[in-house]
């Protein structure tokens, strides 16, 4: 077999979780906008670059090796920021034999509460979602113009150490917010990156959402959370009297249950089907404070994001 040779568009959050779990032996390349985070990507396991938008000499080089390509940066108004400065460097890579996208399953938007999975309509509420459904179509297209198989990830809410409920009622921003009614699906980003170890070895493509089994009310996370730390959970706060900001409040205007056939089909079996399995081996092992501190808004219920 030969050598898997990784690079990653945007080796953030998810992109280390991948690299730590590197039990391939494969090498690994990655990209930030910042060489003060060289330091935390080379502790993952991964060799780092920066790109802000422009095709650099040591990328292009690093792309003509690379065997796998894993992209997890946000589209912008002008499109996807790797798909402008390096469609062309991709489409010639020589050593390509897969390809993946980390995507959202906002790109589905609004279902009621209703189930979904990777056979629903798209129908995204928010520009970024929207934003997200272009972006998947070009990566798409350019795997079939290149005949390289394209995985589509639609991730849900991203939670693991440092980033997590547990964490939050240690800082004291825990909050527990109520809508009637509202569901989310929520993913360990150890699922994430089992899953794309999995694709990665078959060099599998398909459109994949890679989320557990048990959409549940977020109060309920964080009340799970506060029992296992033996402390009180935080009172419910009413969604209609709470202060959010416009994104926080556009994550709960989409309500849907996802299920993940496809990757079960594909024969990826998850470490952690439900929040309290995770939640149970986090505060077993204590790593729920490694890893990087959530970023967004201090304090904000935001479900997850990519």
């Amino acid at each position: 077999m030969s050598e898997k040779r990784v690079f990653i568009f945007g080796a953030g959050y998810s992109g280390k979780a991948f690299a730590r779990a590197n039990t391939a032996d494969a090498t690994i390349l990655g990209t930030t906008r910042s060489e003060e985070k060289f330091a935390a990507l080379r502790q993952a396991g991964i060799a780092p670059l920066l790109f802000d938008g422009a095709l650099t000499v040591d990328i292009g080089e690093a792309l003509e090796k690379t065997t796998h390509l894993l992209i997890s940066v946000a589209p912008e108004e002008a499109g996807d920021p790797v798909l402008n400065a390096a469609r062309e460097a991709i489409a010639r890579m020589p050593g390509l034999q897969w390809l993946g996208y980390l995507s959202t399953v906002g790109v589905y938007g609004d279902h009621g509460g209703a189930w979904v999975d990777e056979t629903a309509a798209c129908r995204p509420v928010s520009k970024r979602s929207v934003m997200r459904v272009e972006a998947e179509q070009a990566w798409q297209a350019l795997g079939r113009e290149i005949d390289r198989p394209v995985a589509i990830l639609r991730l849900s809410g991203i939670y693991g150490p440092g980033r997590n409920a547990l964490v939050n009622l240690e800082n004291g921003t825990a909050r527990r917010l109520v809508k009637p009614g509202q569901v989310f699906n929520r993913i360990h980003c150890d699922d994430i990156s089992g899953a794309l170890w999995h694709l990665i070895g078959g060099d599998t493509g398909g459109i994949f959402n890679i989320t557990d089994d048990e959409p549940a009310p977020p109060q309920d996370v964080v009340a799970y959370a506060a029992s296992l730390m033996g402390v009180d959970p935080p009172p419910e706060i009413p969604f209609d009297t709470a202060r959010l900001s416009p994104m926080a409040r556009s994550f709960y205007g989409e309500n849907k249950r996802v299920a993940n056939r496809a990757i079960k089909a594909a024969g990826y079996r998850f470490r952690f089907p439900d929040y309290r399995a995770a939640f149970d081996h986090m505060w077993a092992s204590g790593d729920w404070r490694d890893g990087e501190p959530r970023s967004p808004m201090k304090g904000e219920a935001i479900p997850g994001q990519v």
